[in-house]
């Protein structure tokens, strides 16, 4: 696996085999890593990647980070794949390619009070690549990247442009505020509109 290029402020960790980067960032992070952590496995059939923040925020505010980090690999997605793919961000985490479930992402912090500043909090994402025993097209709700149009996407890369484009997002968001997040969110978020069920509690998808 090629190492990832990674801006100055992040550092990169390579993990290999079963080994889940999101696990090891927030185990890393539990032990006092430095923010920028970015831990990151690609095989064959799936990659998967974590980053590390030390937010100075309580947080219900750094909760931020879990949207912005799927804007950020929206954006990278629309920057390397091919222009005709949909890429789309779901309520519970779930990334959408051409409108089917394509990976997910996940977050976890040092603390589930939501008005405590964390000592960490890690976002991480996996997405599969290939599938060899399942024929394209047999279940219309679950695809893989290379599917849809973009086995030329290099899965390192992905990982160094999702880094970056966070990065930008980061910037922005702690010199204008949420607003232009949430406008971005929005633009890519699947099934707005809808009626949801999350976290035992219903609702519409606003």
């Amino acid at each position: 696996m090629t190492e990832a290029v990674l801006p100055p402020l992040m550092s990169g960790l390579a993990v290999s085999g079963a080994i889940d980067p999101f696990v090891t960032a927030c185990a890393k992070a539990s032990l006092g890593c430095d923010a920028g952590l970015v831990v990151y496995n690609v095989s064959v059939d799936r990659l998967g990647s974590a980053l590390v923040f030390a937010p100075e925020v309580p947080l219900a505010k750094a909760m931020a980070m879990l949207p912005l980090c799927g804007v950020g690999l929206q954006n990278s997605l629309g920057a390397l794949a091919p222009p005709e793919v949909a890429v789309h961000l779901g309520w519970s985490g779930e990334i959408r390619v051409n409108g089917a479930r394509c990976g997910r992402f996940r977050v976890a912090a040092s603390t589930d009070d939501e008005g405590a500043r964390p000592d960490w909090l890690v976002v991480g994402f996996e997405m599969p690549l290939f599938s060899a025993g399942q024929a394209p097209g047999d279940d219309v709700e679950e695809t893989v990247l290379y599917e849809e149009g973009c086995v030329d996407v290099d899965p390192v890369t992905l990982i160094e442009s999702w880094a970056r484009h966070t990065l930008n997002w980061i910037a922005r968001w702690e010199d204008e505020g949420s607003r232009p997040l949430h406008a971005e969110w929005r633009g890519i978020a699947h099934g707005l509109g809808d009626a949801i069920q999350f976290g035992g509690a219903s609702g519409t998808f606003l």
